[in-house]
């Protein structure tokens, strides 16, 4: 009985195995949990290269002084007037910044290049209160170098400058250092205070810090001082370029005492004084002396018309400065006159030791070269024999 039971649950199960055999694997597969495998762990994304550490560059190094002079010197040159001389220096191609005290009383000027080539300019606009005048070429030509203009924002007590101007109307592109003593106001100017040597003729002319950039306007010195001279801010004259107003939000203490409102152009240092008295008593002078040259070249006219036996080789912006010539006056006096040239000659000697005096009182004033030059010309009295 039990083996047919067996074998009655066989035959079940291979007819079951026949027709429903999943039905039967999926009914003992929910008997029992299936084990699932787990899934492979993901692996991390690859980690960026960390970035490699890049070395600063070092700072550029600062220009050289020769540098610097040698760049500045084609944009700074000689402003001659009929009063005198001054600096003035290239802000472009074709305007230019120096002092109003240099070009008052003038509509137009010369400037002398590095190369000694000469330009027309004009007066184009000035500021007196701030003692600045923007000029501009008649003639553009090629582009030129000029300088690039810096602020006293960026000035520190105690920094080294440089000067760049024509000492005496004479020594063109003379170069001085030295170092900003401090910013000062002289009335609503804003100036820098230098030690850096400034004489007659630096007026106008750059002030230029370590990186080359200009920083001030020579503008005076005091004489019989030491180390003690004056620059116009740049910022003033970048305002008077941009046609802005020159008032400057920046205020450094303010000059009390003795050199208040002596920037020259509202009003003038003793140098400048002690120039313009000498200029004036240089003119005097030598008009004294033309008009004593008149009467000797009226008088030498008729020795050679009645006196001389012979003719004049030459000519003269004066008769008389043949006397000085050697070989102008050919032949001799008519008998009975010889006495008359000597004394014709010895009065042109007064005129001479006249004219020398006058000069040398005049360069010992620091009258300008070009100024004694042009007075010298203007009365008839530039002449090799004066010298």
């Amino acid at each position: 009985m039990r083996s047919w039971t067996q074998g009655l649950l066989l035959l079940v199960a291979v007819a079951l195995a026949g027709a429903g055999g999943a039905a039967a694997v999926l009914w003992y597969q929910g008997r029992k949990p299936a084990v699932v495998a787990p899934a492979p762990a993901s692996e991390p994304p690859p980690m960026a290269p960390a970035p490699l550490a890049v070395p600063e560059a070092p700072p550029a190094p600062a220009p050289s002084t020769e540098d610097i002079v040698a760049k500045a010197m084609p944009a700074v040159v000689v402003v001659e007037t009929s009063s005198g001389r001054g600096s003035a220096f290239f802000v472009d191609r074709d305007r230019l910044i120096t002092n109003h005290h240099v070009v008052v009383g003038q509509s137009y000027v010369k400037v002398r290049m590095a190369d000694n080539s000469t330009l027309d300019a004009r007066i184009l606009t000035t500021a007196p209160d701030y003692d600045l005048a923007l000029l501009r070429l008649m003639q553009p030509g090629p582009d030129r170098p000029f300088l690039a203009l810096g602020s006293i924002k960026d000035v520190r007590q105690g920094q080294e400058v440089l000067a760049i101007g024509t000492p005496h109307g004479v020594f063109q592109n003379t170069v001085t250092r030295g170092i900003v003593s401090s910013l000062r106001q002289l009335e609503k100017v804003v100036v820098l205070q230098t030690d850096t040597a400034l004489n007659p003729g630096n007026s106008g002319g750059p002030l230029i810090d370590h990186a080359g950039r200009v920083v001030g306007i020579n503008t005076m010195g005091f004489r019989g001082s030491q180390g003690l001279n004056f620059a116009v801010a740049i910022d003033h004259a970048r305002a008077l370029m941009e046609g802005r107003s020159l008032q400057l939000a920046f205020t450094p203490p303010t000059v009390d005492g003795g050199i208040r409102g002596l920037l020259p152009g509202g009003g003038a240092s003793e140098s400048d004084q002690i120039r313009e008295e000498g200029t004036k008593r240089y003119a005097a002078q030598l008009a004294g002396v033309a008009r004593a040259a008149d009467q000797m070249e009226s008088a030498f006219a008729s020795f050679l018309a009645y006196h001389w036996d012979g003719r004049v080789v030459g000519t003269f912006e004066r008769n008389f400065y043949a006397l000085w010539e050697r070989g102008a006056l050919q032949g001799k006096p008519v008998k009975g006159y010889e006495a008359k040239l000597a004394e014709l000659t010895q009065a042109a000697d007064k005129l001479r030791e006249l004219s020398r005096q006058a000069e040398d009182q005049a360069r010992r004033a620091d009258v300008f070269p070009g100024t004694r030059r042009d007075l010298r010309q203007r009365y008839r009295l530039d002449h090799r024999g004066w010298d």
